[in-house]
């Protein structure tokens, strides 16, 4: 009975010990090892998350600028690559071995269990090249999506690109409705409206068996959700205007913007030196990027939007409307050509009222209306006079837009800066300046800074007879119109009659014959009336900047421009024939065979002259 007995408990100890296996075994199966479940859902369900179609980008006149394109990703789940024939897969997809173990390491940092890009942007026939043998090699899957492409090589600047979410995005809450492998915008238009650009994701359910076949709708599609395509932007700007801009600016530093003053649309907008929208698309992104940034010209900067310079005798025109709103001077004032006083651009007819000393950019005589504006006697001590004159003035200056932000729909927009009395007291202590130190800002020199943006707002500006609507590229997003804020008349602290004081004047810069600083941009010969003034930018770090800013037919305004070439000399024979034909190809459609040696005059910077304006 004990030897029984003890068999007994024997056998008892090995029924334990063989469930003890099985239950951990089971227990490794169910709860550690999840690459049985992975298997048991891929026999039965998977979620399939549809991509929606990125909307599109028009001009205004229906043209498409951006478009999609179809592209495949191949995607990776880590944990589920086993045994991987190395070479083989490098074959297939012409990749080093070593960008391969590189991207398989990036995607296990990323989720060992969730599936990530490991290349993307296959094309269809590299597509073809893998998706066959893609069963010899589990883990990997084929993702399709559609990427951008371009109906031309322009306005790369404005329009931004797309690129791939970053796994250092993926753990910002801001970008929680992305996952790895989408894109999104990172510059220009695409970035700003990204939102409206992206539409929102779909998912199907699908019953599928062992290898992968589909086997129909899990529950006739009771939980699948369409996805929903992103809406289209109608933008503002004229295609063959900023193609023809381009090719002026070709070889140039500097930037164009041209506005419609009526409405704060942007007809054109270049900054040069440009590059082609094409290099930041496709395979090999990331070096061509690099390749741009690393480039000294700087093709990447974003001149109109990020550039800040001194904006020369343009500015004069801003001085001239504060000083007329303050009463100090009227239309018939005139002031001597005092070269004591500051030296001026060159010998010219005697400034005795306003549109003589515009046409003539006379830089005594608008030193003599800032000083009146400034300097009003409100303090004994000449020093808090300045302080105290400067602070309205900069008041008056900042309702043009300026020192602020436009709210232009890009990116990265520059606020520039208009000095302050509080700005002069940190330089050069308080009660330590007064207006001799601070001259120079009658002229659009000193520490002024605008951008290319700015000046051709401030010529929309007066244009309008003292109000503007924020620059903007976009008219209209899908079925809508633009944003509301865009739709905000923004007006000046000066009042509309004294900008109709600066008509004639500014029309003389253009057509008024000997001494007119801006000839070289008259459309007279076609009938068109032109408002305009020239601009040399002092560089102490080599050539003089050229600008030139005007706005045309002056009676009716259709377009308002500035034009900034860097090291370009005098704004007079260089900025400004490049404007005319640039507001002649806009209010016309075309330029006129006689104009044709300006081309190429502009084109090859054939512009010589010792004349400063």
């Amino acid at each position: 009975m004990q030897y029984l007995e003890g068999r007994k408990y024997v056998v008892l100890a090995i029924f334990l010990a063989v469930a003890s296996i099985f239950g951990a075994r089971l227990f490794y199966i169910q709860v550690l090892d999840g690459s049985y479940k992975l298997a048991a859902d891929r026999n039965t369900l998977q979620r399939i998350v549809q991509t929606p179609y990125r909307g599109l980008i028009y001009d205004r006149n229906g043209k498409i600028l951006v478009q999609n394109t179809p592209v495949y990703d191949l995607m990776v789940v880590p944990r589920e690559v086993k045994t991987l024939d190395t070479a083989r897969f490098c074959q297939l997809l012409q990749l080093p071995v070593e960008e391969l173990r590189e991207a398989l390491l990036a995607a296990k940092i990323y989720s060992r269990v969730k599936a990530s890009p490991l290349v993307q942007n296959l094309s269809t026939p590299e597509l073809a090249a893998i998706q066959d043998n893609l069963m010899d090699f589990p883990g990997f899957s084929i993702k399709a999506r559609m990427a951008r492409s371009y109906q031309d090589t322009l306005m790369a600047h404005a329009l931004g690109y797309v690129g791939p979410v970053s796994p250092a995005m993926l753990e910002k809450p801001k970008y929680a409705k992305y996952q790895a492998g989408d894109n999104l915008g990172i510059s220009g238009l695409e970035s700003f409206y990204e939102n409206e650009l992206m539409g929102r994701r779909g998912v199907q359910y699908r019953m599928v068996n062992v290898r992968g076949i589909e086997k129909g709708a899990f529950r006739g599609g009771e939980f699948d959700t369409l996805s929903v395509a992103g809406q289209d932007l109608h933008t503002s700007i004229d295609l063959e205007l900023q193609r023809y801009g381009e090719q002026l600016m070709k070889g140039k530093r500097g930037s164009v913007v041209a506005i419609d003053p009526k409405t704060g649309e942007i007809l054109a907008f270049v900054s040069a030196p440009f590059y082609n929208p094409t290099q930041l698309t496709g395979k090999g992104l990331g070096n061509r990027y690099m390749d741009l940034l690393n480039n000294p010209e700087r093709p990447l900067f974003n001149r109109p939007l990020m550039a800040t310079y001194p904006p020369g005798s343009v500015f004069k025109l801003v001085n001239e409307l504060i000083a007329l709103q303050e009463g100090v001077v009227t239309p018939s004032t005139g002031f001597p050509c005092n070269w004591k006083l500051v030296r001026c651009t060159h010998r010219h007819e005697n400034p005795s009222n306003l549109s003589i000393a515009i046409k003539n950019s006379c830089n005594p005589y608008f030193y003599q209306v800032m000083r009146a504006t400034v300097m009003r006697g409100r303090s004994s001590k000449k020093n808090q006079d300045a302080a105290l004159g400067l602070a309205d003035w900069r008041q008056n200056v900042v309702s043009f837009g300026l020192a602020q932000h436009l709210g232009v729909d890009l990116p990265g927009e520059r606020m520039g800066l208009i000095p302050s009395p509080n700005f002069y007291d940190k330089r050069y202590g308080k009660n330590h300046w007064n207006f001799r130190t601070v001259y120079s800002l009658a002229i659009g020199q000193g520490e002024i800074g605008i951008t290319g943006l700015q000046m051709a707002n401030i010529l929309a500006t007066i244009a309008n007879r003292g109000y503007y609507y924020p620059p903007h590229f976009v008219r209209r997003i899908g079925k809508g119109g633009p944003r509301p804020e865009y739709q905000v008349k923004h007006v000046t602290t000066v009042d509309p009659q004294y900008f109709e004081a600066l008509i004639p004047g500014m029309q003389a810069v253009v057509d008024g014959g000997r001494g007119a600083t801006g000839s070289f941009a008259s459309l007279a010969s076609l009938g068109i009336s032109v408002a305009g003034k020239t601009g040399t930018v002092q560089n102490p770090h080599g050539e003089d900047h050229a600008t030139f800013a005007a706005f045309a037919p002056a009676e009716d305004p259709k377009i308002a421009i500035a034009v900034f070439i860097e090291n370009a000399g005098f704004g007079g024979v260089s900025a400004a024939p490049l404007a005319s034909l640039m507001m002649e190809k806009y209010l016309r459609g075309s330029v006129s065979p006689g104009r044709k040696p300006w081309e190429y005059w502009v084109m090859n910077g054939k512009f010589i002259s010792k004349k400063k304006h």
